[in-house]
């Protein structure tokens, strides 16, 4: 089975700012939502995790199998989306100026920005991520648990369950929420 969760809140999630590829860590609140992940989750056998690059990620898969002798393995194609010049910006969701809107509400329109990704550089990089480690581990019966990022997770989602990119978003899952895909 492949298992994706995103990871808790950050300071910049309570603020309403884009991360992005930011490296921002977990706040006080994300640290207690993966705590309680880890209690809710403490009966899923998963076999490996692989997780962001990102420390807010790194520490969500740590915190969530404390104790579990269960291998998180870094790769960088689960790095959340780079949002370039937009990284750091407030509000962003209801925005009505491109390119935040067209990013959230018409991504199918969205071209990416200097400095970022377009949706289909995500896609790609995390399209090569399942196709040569998660997938393959799958059809192994092995549990994976993707620990990620909302931009990154819905691309994986979106792939795997066929949805057009102008239903990008609608993917996405919670802060430390897990999710079964396959």
């Amino acid at each position: 089975m492949l298992y994706v969760m995103r990871h808790g809140k950050t300071n910049w999630n309570a603020m309403g700012k884009l991360q992005g590829s930011t490296d921002i860590p977990l706040n006080e609140e994300g640290i207690q939502m993966a705590k309680f992940a880890a209690k809710e989750y403490q009966d899923v056998p998963f076999d490996i995790c692989f997780c962001s690059p990102l420390q807010r990620a790194k520490q969500t898969a740590a915190i969530l199998l404390f104790q579990r002798n269960i291998p998180i393995i870094e790769d960088e194609r689960l790095r959340e989306m780079q949002f370039g010049i937009l990284e750091g910006s407030e509000n962003v969701y209801d925005r009505l100026d491109p390119p935040y809107y067209q990013l959230f509400h018409e991504p199918q329109n969205y071209h990416g920005v200097a400095g970022g990704e377009t949706f289909s550089e995500l896609f790609a990089r995390t399209a090569s991520f399942l196709q040569e480690v998660a997938l393959p581990l799958v059809k192994q019966n092995k549990n994976v648990l993707i620990v990620g990022h909302g931009a990154m997770n819905c691309s994986i989602i979106c792939q795997l369950q066929q949805k057009p990119l102008k239903d990008f978003w609608s993917a996405g899952i919670p802060n430390c929420k897990l999710l079964r895909v396959l």
